[in-house]
């Protein structure tokens, strides 16, 4: 409830990379309301939620990829010693909410910048890609979701910022100006 927001968007629905470039200094602006503690390159969380990047992920990912829209990607963060079995799990209860699983992406990171702290708690960051089983897209691919994302979080002790097929999220234990998208 104390934290530091800002909001930067193109009002036609213009997806450009100034946008990116103003929100990343919207966030170093915002270092003020982040809180840091005896380490001055650990913080307690910054990050920013953009649109899901299509273009982008069809040239990273080794797989398929459906229409804009008919998809949902997901940050998860697993712990650095997660055994397949959890990501098994993950992959049943996406199957159990009517999704499908259409890869997997393990982010990649500069860790340089991070504090010790930061680094000692670090997760291993991957992106779940699904689609419903079904054929929904939009809203009603959102709803389903959000579902999975809320039953793998409580049922797997796993944490997902975002599982959306309109917007995704980049964050960590970062100060302002430890920018997650530069």
């Amino acid at each position: 409830d104390a934290c530091g927001v800002a909001f930067v968007a193109d009002m036609y629905g213009r997806r450009t990379h100034s946008i990116v470039a103003d929100a990343l200094t919207a966030l170093h602006n915002l270092d003020h309301r982040g809180a840091s503690g005896s380490e001055v390159n650990t913080g307690d969380g910054a990050g920013m939620l953009v649109q899901v990047p299509d273009e982008f992920l069809r040239e990273v990912v080794d797989f398929e990829l459906p229409q804009p829209g008919a998809y949902a990607v997901g940050m998860v963060f697993l712990a650095a010693d997660t055994p397949t079995e959890t990501v098994d799990a993950i992959e049943r209860i996406v199957a159990d909410e009517d999704l499908r699983v259409l890869g997997w992406r393990d982010v990649p990171i500069d860790s340089s910048m991070l504090g010790a702290t930061a680094l000692s708690v670090m997760p291993t960051f991957r992106q779940l890609f699904v689609a419903a089983s079904r054929g929904e897209i939009g809203m009603a691919l959102e709803r389903l979701a959000f579902c999975a994302r809320k039953r793998i979080e409580r049922e797997l002790d796993v944490y997902l910022p975002s599982l959306s097929c309109r917007t995704t999220v980049y964050k960590g234990k970062l100060i302002g100006g430890q920018h997650p998208l530069v």
